[in-house]
C-alpha cells in the first residue's frame, strides 16, 4: 500500500478537525493570555474583564470536550492497521494545529 493511500484518510480528517479546533486553540490562547500570562506580568488583561476566571474554564472544558468527542472517534475509524499506534496518534495531534498556525501566520503577514 502506498503511503497516499494510508495517510490520506488520516490526513484529510485530521486536517479537516483542525479547521474545527481553530475555536477551541483561540480561546485557548486567549485564556493563557489573559490570566497566566497577565499574572506573570507579561501582558496586560482586558480592562473590562472582571468575571474571574470561572466563565473561561466552563466555556473552556465544553469546547474542548465536544471536540474531544469529535476528534477520537474520528482517527479511530481513519487510523490505517498497518501503522504504530503511538506514531498515528502523535502524527494526528500534530495535524490539529496546522489550521490555526497558518491563520496566525497569515495574521501577522498581513496585519503587521
Amino acid at each position: 500500500m502506498q503511503p497516499l493511500e494510508r495517510w490520506g484518510a488520516p490526513l484529510a480528517v485530521n486536517l479537516i478537525l483542525g479547521v474545527v479546533a481553530v475555536v477551541p486553540l483561540w480561546l485557548s490562547m486567549m485564556f493563557v493570555v489573559s490570566y497566566p500570562l497577565a499574572g506573570l506580568g507579561l501582558t496586560s488583561r482586558e480592562p473590562t474583564d472582571n468575571d474571574g476566571v470561572l466563565p473561561w474554564m466552563t466555556i473552556l472544558i465544553l469546547v474542548w470536550a465536544v471536540f474531544l468527542a469529535l476528534w477520537i472517534p474520528l482517527n479511530q475509524w481513519a487510523r490505517p492497521e498497518c501503522c504504530a499506534r503511538r506514531r498515528y496518534w502523535a502524527t494526528s495531534a500534530g495535524l490539529v494545529p496546522v489550521p490555526m498556525t497558518v491563520l496566525v501566520v497569515l495574521s501577522f503577514l498581513f496585519d503587521g
